[in-house]
């Protein structure tokens, strides 16, 4: 067992992987600090965060704090006589906790930082068409993601990956770079970098408006969208069929470059086959849901959906 005591924070699946790494690894974790449980589903039953789980089934020591500046809180954090703390995928910590343990407290962040700093590095990473990403960790300052730089390890980014598939990817290789800085942190043998005070790509929050799919733009951009916003929160579109307005989020697609004279957000369907009107193209959509129908690919969808030939997507 290694005396370093350290203490993991975290929340989603993307998170579980490091933390089991620092167990596989033989690390002292002497406590889980996660978000508390919550109300999801139709039948809103509480739901435990997917550390929660994986900790539980490790006998880890779970703490769920509500408010992190809590004194209460504080002071379990402190008894607990941490030499590190590892943050991936939680929340924004006050300087009480981030500067409580001797050693500090380091972050895994998914991007190549300065680029990407923010809620969501791999969906705009693919949003804006970029050919890499990875993975960085950096210890923990007053701003969000802009403390000194420990370890990057870059990753290419196929042209036709999705966020989903890409999020799989950085995960595992972020849990290695985990157990790589802690080995280095150990060591004390490392150089920290500062990071770049340019202007960089930001990775702002998704919402509504920012999933929004708009048929104007180039087919490149909607291709990458789409592909960045898969399989979540998914982009999505305004579908008129029929006189009927009906909301479709649209997860998988191909472009197909080709001239043509159609305005952009014209449906072209045949009984097997739904392409949308852009720039230079269509967009081939595969998979799909619209409102009050089940995710489906396009052939079963055509099964049972009539479309007509004014049917467009705002």
């Amino acid at each position: 067992m290694n005396n370093l005591r350290i203490i993991f924070m975290g929340t989603p699946d993307f998170a579980v992987a490091s933390l089991q790494a620092l167990i596989e690894a033989n690390y002292n974790i002497v406590g889980v600090i996660t978000a508390p449980d919550k109300h999801a589903g139709r039948g809103r039953k509480l739901k435990q965060s997917a550390i929660k789980e994986y900790a539980l089934h490790q006998n880890l020591n779970i703490l769920q704090p509500t408010n992190l500046k809590n004194p209460d809180f504080l002071k379990l954090l402190n008894d607990l006589h941490a030499d590190l703390q590892i943050v991936v995928a939680f929340r924004m910590l006050p300087k009480d906790v981030w500067n409580m343990p001797k050693l500090g407290t380091f972050n895994l962040h998914a991007s190549l930082l300065p680029e990407y700093r923010g809620a969501a590095p791999i969906n705009w990473a693919i949003i804006n068409g970029e050919t890499k990403t990875g993975v960085t960790t950096f210890f923990i300052n007053e701003k969000i993601d802009t403390g000194a730089l420990l370890l990057q390890k870059e990753v290419e980014i196929p042209s036709t990956s999705t966020a989903g598939e890409l999020h799989d990817v950085l995960m595992k290789i972020g849990s290695k770079l985990i157990v790589k800085t802690v080995k280095l942190i150990q060591s004390k043998n490392y150089q920290l970098i500062k990071q770049s005070s340019k202007e960089t790509k930001p990775a702002p929050k998704l919402n509504k408006e920012n999933c929004k799919i708009y048929w104007n733009d180039t087919l490149n951009n909607i291709y990458n969208k789409i592909r960045g916003l898969c399989p979540y929160p998914s982009a999505w579109t305004t579908l008129i069929n029929n006189g009927d307005k009906m909301e479709v989020k649209i997860y998988k697609t191909e472009k197909i470059i080709e001239k043509h004279s159609l305005k952009s957000g014209k449906v072209v369907f045949t009984k097997k086959e739904l392409k949308i009107a852009v720039k230079n193209g269509f967009i081939n959509i595969l998979e799909l849901k619209i409102a009050g129908k089940r995710k489906m690919d396009t052939k079963s969808l055509l099964n049972g959906f009539t479309f007509n030939e004014n049917s467009k997507m705002l």
